[in-house]
């Protein structure tokens, strides 16, 4: 089978890696794909968000099943484009169409959706241009740290933690008056601070049945002890250690049930994966975010813990069948430590040589190109290394172990990762 793939970070990597293993043998095109990709299949230049360019790709290399890695075609609506296209509707698609990628495009449409539902969370206001005036005085009624966040979609970097009225004010003011995430922050909602340890659930859905997936947590601050401004992720674990049994039972019936349920009572077609972004407060789970695929770089330390082969689990999640498939989940921790370039998550210069990756080791392709035969960084996140290991102490230096045979100009990775744990 052809299946085409959507992006070119981390994940993307993680899903070909995985797919390439199975008996099946599907054959790999990815757009646009990073250096990594390309040994498991034929990348593809064209953007996930151009879908003229995508639908010729599809037509040209007769396409079956299409994977959508990031959220951004997502919101963009990707999956209506082909369902309304005569020629592309009958290609499945793994991802939630324009509706239900509103819980990540939109923060206000998920609160609203949490609140509908009983699903917990902190509590909030939205507020716009409009209403500024509004918004600065609603922070006088609140308690600090102040939790402001662009409603819409700013790359992992739209949500911002203060201390100070005054800065809280200030920040406001630039998001809505001077449009400081552009489009995204139009329209700002305002949360409760919630203070507590974070992980990540992963939900696959065939828009009538799911399954639970791995657990992990991930890391977003540059600077060890999560310090440092947001990144995409700097690294995660699976399974999380402070994830019991009980607790996990809390997030399965007050948290999974009632999104699934609630996705179906609000007629919101979902097929694909459902990421929530959970806070332990207390013994209690609450619901930080949702977003409509799978995190990066969660997804490299979540796949490779599902035993099932991966394209006979997204072909039952494509054909409507996925409650005839049993989940194995290998018990073994799963680490993955993401190596940047200097400067990031602000600026930093690409086309630095890349050396030292040791093919017996799971590297991970992010940011990587091959230049004139060369690999060489192109992007903030240029590659992480992932560990397996009998817990996460041996996972973690396995992925250590790996990354310090890695060298290119200004890299940069945490020291720290599962230091909390």
């Amino acid at each position: 089978m052809k299946v085409l793939l959507l992006g070119s970070g981390g994940r993307e990597y993680t899903f070909c890696h995985q797919l390439a293993k199975s008996p099946h043998q599907p054959q790999l095109f990815i757009a646009p794909g990073n250096a990594g990709t390309a040994q498991f299949g034929t990348n593809i230049e064209v953007s996930p968000t151009d879908f003229e360019g995508l639908k010729q790709a599809v037509l040209m290399h007769q396409i079956e099943l299409i994977i959508v890695g990031p959220e951004v075609p997502l919101v963009e609506g990707v999956v209506d484009f082909f369902a309304a296209d005569q020629e592309l509707a009958h290609i499945p698609v793994i991802g939630p169409p324009k509706q239900g990628a509103e819980l990540e495009g939109s923060k206000e449409f998920a609160k609203a959706f949490m609140h509908r539902h009983n699903i917990p969370t902190a509590t909030y206001q939205s507020f716009t241009k409009d209403t500024l005036a509004e918004g600065l005085a609603y922070l006088e009624t609140v308690t600090p740290p102040y939790v402001l966040k662009a409603d819409g979609l700013a790359a992992g970097k739209g949500v911002v933690i203060l201390n100070e009225l005054a800065d809280a004010k200030a920040e406001l003011t630039a998001m809505l008056a001077d449009a400081k995430f552009g489009e995204a922050s139009q329209k700002v909602v305002i949360e409760e601070f919630l203070d507590g340890i974070e992980l990540s659930c992963f939900v696959l859905t065939d828009g009538k049945s799911y399954k639970i997936l791995p657990m992990a947590k991930d890391y977003k601050r540059i600077g060890e002890g999560d310090t440092g401004l947001n990144t995409g992720g700097m690294g995660a674990v699976s399974p999380v250690p402070f994830a019991d049994e009980a607790f996990v039972q809390k997030i399965k019936e007050q948290v999974v049930t009632p999104t699934m349920q609630g996705l179906h009572q609000d007629g919101i077609p979902y097929v694909g994966f459902v990421f929530i972004g959970l806070i332990k407060v207390g013994e209690n789970p609450k619901v930080i975010e949702y977003n409509v695929r799978m995190g990066d770089p969660e997804t490299q330390v979540v796949l490779p813990r599902i035993q099932n082969d991966l394209f006979e689990l997204l072909q039952a999640t494509a054909s409507g069948t996925l409650d005839s498939v049993k989940l194995s989940i290998d018990k073994r921790s799963v680490s993955t430590i993401v190596a940047v370039s200097g400067g990031y998550p602000e600026s930093y210069e690409k086309g630095k040589a890349i050396r030292g990756i040791d093919p017996s080791d799971f590297v991970v392709h992010a940011g990587t190109a091959m230049v004139d035969e060369e690999l060489v960084t192109s992007g903030g996140r240029v590659l992480s290394a992932t560990g397996i290991g009998a817990d996460h102490n041996q996972a973690i230096a396995q992925s250590y172990q790996a990354l310090s045979k890695i060298d290119f100009e200004g890299i940069y990775y945490r020291k720290d990762i599962g230091f909390d744990l």
